[in-house]
């Protein structure tokens, strides 16, 4: 399975918003790897999957307490 790189519109604001959903995001199958640009007006998350779908990404930030939206730039 070809991996793909999935970009959403996040409000992870600071560390301490990523670090709340860093576990969830490491600990999924499929997540080669991610990162957010909170530096970035959109606070971008940048995630490298390999069977994982843009809806299970959402799900896991929204299950945080926190808003994502696909994005394209």
């Amino acid at each position: 399975m070809e991996s793909k790189e999935l970009q959403f519109k996040t409000n992870l604001t600071c560390g301490g918003c990523v670090s709340k959903v860093s576990a969830d995001l490491d600990s999924v199958d499929g997540i080669c790897g991610w990162n957010v640009d909170t530096t970035n007006a959109d606070k971008i998350l940048t995630v490298k999957a390999e069977g994982v779908s843009e809806e299970e990404i959402i799900e896991i930030i929204k299950k945080k307490g926190f808003n994502a939206t696909a994005y394209s730039a």
